[in-house]
């Protein structure tokens, strides 16, 4: 196996600081504190701390079960924990790479990849790699690496359209 260019996973402390739902987990702990009220300490704080420290632990999980290599002719998906899985696009194959991103995403430096390509991978629905830290310059060099790639193999990709008339 090609080693890896780049090796990443989904950031969850960009998640943290780049979503809506990162910044409602952490404003869990205060919330639950003045829910209890001054002076008032009842289960609130501790209900809700630990409610974000559940939804923070999940999210940590989710991300340490998929692994992305970047390789020269490929992208290679580690999933799992317990149950472990390995995929590969073959990056000759791939036929669009998007960038998504909000505004709160820009200024937390993630965003969201979407790869569409003929693979087997992403025939049924297109692979997303999701809070991705420096989303921008990984989708610059995975096209880089698309186009070496179809170079390399002598492909040129060619969409084919019915037109009814």
């Amino acid at each position: 196996m090609a080693a890896p260019i780049d090796s990443f996973r989904s950031s969850t402390l960009g998640w943290l600081r780049g979503t809506l739902a990162g910044w409602a987990t952490i404003l869990l702990v205060p919330a639950g504190i003045l829910l209890a009220g001054p002076g008032q300490w009842g289960p609130w704080p501790i209900l809700l701390s630990a409610l974000a420290f559940l939804i923070l632990a999940w999210k940590w999980l989710e991300n340490m079960a998929a692994r992305y290599d970047l390789c020269e002719d490929r992208l290679i998906i580690r999933r799992g924990i317990l149950n472990k899985s390995l995929d590969e696009v073959e990056l000759y194959r791939v036929k669009d790479i998007r960038l998504d991103f909000s505004l709160i995403n820009q200024w937390a430096g993630i965003g969201s990849i979407t790869l569409t390509s003929s693979d087997e991978t992403t025939r049924s629905a297109p692979l997303i790699l999701r809070h991705v830290e420096q989303a921008a310059t990984r989708r610059e060099r995975m096209r880089d690496l698309v186009d070496q790639a179809r170079q390399r193999r002598r492909v040129r990709e060619v969409d084919m359209v019915h037109e009814d008339m």
